[in-house]
């Protein structure tokens, strides 16, 4: 789950480190005196709250240089989608003047099984561009999840960036900081881009959180912002959630079902090798019974830019004959609407789903590759 920007500063905030003073303000706010009551001087920045990446550059964060021009771009901004999202809230902070943009964050290196913090002196909107043509200025270091960053690891990385006196320290304490918010909110992601560079510190003037699915739970203080959380979801990502299926909508047209999500993200990247394009992800978990295979597959051929769909299992807890019956299930109901399908099927139970697919005419593959060869002649 993605964090409002808002959310994430006022959890950093929290663990008493510094960012810009700014206000929250939602459509029909009073938005003058909203920044008024808090205390916020021009120049100020407005900056849409939407869940999505390059804000900046789709007209998401924009400089006002009076209270006036601030309440004219947050109206504007309100009824203007920002990548086909339109905001129903929005922060209002004051400019901070800066000349030096650096970057910091952690993810989780998942085939080093440990945390590995980026940071580089060249922050801002154009730092994957930058990855991508200068990988050498990210500098990455990775950190032992028993002992934690210690101060002196971070402060290593900042001589590295070529900071020193009483940038360095706040610059440690930054990262330190944020290391530990990244640890107790079972981030997947902990970000801050731009971390602006001021002459006495550091300052974080956009910070990012993606918190583990798995550890919501634990993270109940943020129900509260589920309604706003959902519009950045499509309608049928809604109407998956409310059926508990995983699903992410693309804009291919072959339905993808698979099991496990390293499976489907597999399952995703070999029909894109086969020169087609997923129309969505959708893993069905692990032990899967029948009935939730028949809805997952309703579900996908419901989809009017569905042509055709993949089911790639590779059964261990998940049995093959759960996985038949409810595509048998689903085919059944869905009669005439039901469209193109290959179905890939190993595991445990094989034989025995395989033998249910037959009896309605359906050859289930082993070899993936063979049934996507078969896919793409359809």
């Amino acid at each position: 789950m993605k964090l409002f920007e808002y959310e994430a500063k006022e959890i950093v905030r929290k663990y008493g480190f510094e960012t810009p003073r700014g206000v929250i303000v939602k459509e029909g706010d009073d938005i003058r005196k909203a920044i008024e009551s808090a205390g916020i001087k021009p120049p100020l920045v407005v900056k849409a709250q939407v869940l999505v990446a390059g804000r900046g550059k789709a007209g998401g964060v924009k400089l006002a240089n009076s209270v006036e021009e601030a309440v004219a771009i947050a109206q504007q901004m309100f009824r203007t989608p920002i990548k086909g999202i339109r905001p129903s809230i929005l922060l209002i902070e004051e400019a901070i003047k800066h000349d030096v943009e650096l970057y910091a964050g952690f993810v989780i290196d998942r085939a080093e099984r440990r945390p590995l913090v980026l940071v580089s002196r060249y922050g801002g909107m154009d730092l994957e561009e930058i990855a991508r043509e200068h990988p050498e200025a990210i500098i990455k270091y990775y950190i032992d999840p028993e002992k934690g960053l210690k101060s002196y690891e971070a402060r290593l990385l900042g001589k590295q960036l070529g900071l020193s006196g009483k940038q360095l320290s706040s610059f440690e304490s930054f990262l330190v900081t944020l290391y530990r918010v990244f640890i107790d909110y079972d981030a997947e992601l902990a970000e801050s881009n731009p971390l602006a560079l001021l002459p006495d510190r550091v300052l974080p003037l956009d910070v990012r959180i993606t918190i583990d699915d798995n550890s919501l739970y634990r993270h109940p203080e943020f129900e509260a912002t589920q309604k706003e959380r959902l519009g950045e979801l499509t309608e049928r990502e809604i109407a998956a959630r409310d059926k508990d299926l995983a699903y992410v909508e693309l804009d291919g047209d072959v339905g993808i079902i698979s099991n496990g999500a390293g499976l489907t993200m597999t399952t995703m990247d070999l029909v894109y090798e086969f020169g087609m394009r997923p129309a969505n992800f959708l893993d069905i978990g692990g032990g899967a019974e029948a009935e939730h295979i028949k809805e997952a597959l309703e579900f996908v051929m419901s989809d009017p830019k569905v042509k055709k769909v993949f089911i790639n299992i590779f059964g261990g807890i998940t049995r093959a004959d759960e996985v038949a019956r409810g595509i048998v299930m689903a085919l059944k109901d869905l009669g005439d609407r039901a469209k193109p399908l290959v179905v890939r099927l190993t595991g445990t139970n094989e034989e025995l789903g395989r033998e249910i697919l037959k009896e309605v005419g359906i050859e289930p593959y082993t070899d993936p590759l063979e049934a996507l060869e078969h896919l793409k002649k359809l």
